[in-house]
């Protein structure tokens, strides 16, 4: 499917829209671990739209849509985090970008870039100082495009 792109609208998703993001939260789970119970699928989905509800409200996340003539394509959102400071600032501001997700037939079109682009645009304009990601191999170049990479520090996980 041939997609124009400057066809392609951006705009931030507003707390009337939660469901969005719950839906397309459930479709980017659904593509990376699996279908689920439907029982579970029903908790997560009422969890989610709590979560997305209340991080709105209190302006600790946003989050992009991109659209074709009202058809949802693409979407990616942001967590802020306030970090405690250092000699040089008493508090920091960074972000977590999660659910960068574009429906399977609008990919690798630059659907994606201009999301991401808008995040980053976003998170500057809130003063965050840093933006980190979790990436699949699928979605390391256009990452790496836009200056990502790896961290100043050593990243380790614990997984509880």
């Amino acid at each position: 499917m041939q997609i124009d792109l400057s066809n392609i609208q951006i705009r931030e998703i507003g707390i009337n829209e939660v469901e969005v993001l719950t839906t397309y939260r459930m479709a980017y789970l659904t593509e990376l671990q699996g279908e689920q119970s439907e029982e579970y699928q029903s908790q997560l989905r009422n969890e989610l739209t709590e979560y997305f509800t209340q991080a709105l409200v209190e302006k600790r996340f946003f989050a992009y849509l991109a659209e074709l003539k009202g058809e949802v394509l693409s979407f990616g959102a942001m967590v802020i985090k306030k970090i405690p400071g250092d000699f040089n600032q008493s508090a920091y501001l960074e972000g977590d970008i999660l659910n960068m997700y574009t429906l399977p037939f609008a990919r690798r079109k630059g659907i994606s870039a201009l999301i991401l682009q808008q995040l980053i645009n976003e998170a500057r304009n809130r003063g965050i100082s840093k933006v980190s990601l979790h990436t699949s191999k699928d979605g390391e170049k256009l990452y790496r495009k836009f200056g990502f990479s790896e961290p100043i520090y050593p990243v380790l996980e614990l997984c509880l």
